[in-house]
């Protein structure tokens, strides 16, 4: 099995350092569940990880050529569009019917042809991770992707993140140990 490897990873903002040389191996095809407290650069290690961010020192192998979608933070849907439209602005092959299926599958199917800015906010996270999943990828960053939905949406969605990317490489930032175990994730420890 193929791995990716982080290497003596360091990166700084200003004076503040939030990875100091860091190493970790994350195997390829699994869910794999990055945890630490809060400002410990969980989420710069995906950031750097996608090459959205550059580290200041050390190197990262086993991502060449991998192409990743990703739940960020923050939504980052288009207010103005349905959220058939937000999923498929990404995967444009992927036909409207399909999407209302799988937007069923998480109980969004009432909620396609509104515009985005008319959702709750639970909608709009199970938006934004529909349009993660059925995107093409090598590698699937969720970071904090099941935050601000109620118990049940929670568990609902967690069953279908754990189905739709069983094989596949996750990568997943929590602060929550259950959804970690849910997702039959492998827990990484971040210093």
């Amino acid at each position: 099995m193929k791995k990716i490897y982080v290497k003596n990873v360091s990166k700084s903002f200003g004076s503040k350092k939030v990875l100091q040389n860091l190493n970790l191996t994350i195997e390829l095809g699994k869910i794999s569940c990055i945890m630490a407290p809060s400002g410990a650069g969980k989420t710069t290690l995906l950031r750097i990880l996608m090459g959205l961010e550059e580290a200041d020192s050390g190197c990262i192998t086993g991502l060449e050529g991998k192409r990743f979608s990703a739940v960020f933070q923050e939504e980052r849907l288009c207010e103005y569009m349905t959220a058939v439209e937000n999923i498929r602005l990404v995967t444009p092959g992927l036909d409207a019917g399909s999407v209302v299926q799988e937007m069923d599958r998480l109980g969004l199917g009432d909620c396609c042809a509104q515009p985005v800015s008319q959702l709750s906010g639970g909608m709009r996270r199970r938006v934004s991770i529909l349009r993660a999943l059925l995107a093409a990828y090598d590698v699937l960053c969720l970071d904090e992707p099941f935050k601000g939905l109620d118990d049940a949406r929670k568990e609902q969605t967690l069953a279908y993140v754990k189905q739709k990317a069983a094989g596949r490489t996750v990568l997943f930032v929590t602060h929550d140990e259950k959804e970690a175990l849910a997702l039959g994730a492998e827990v990484i420890l971040l210093p």
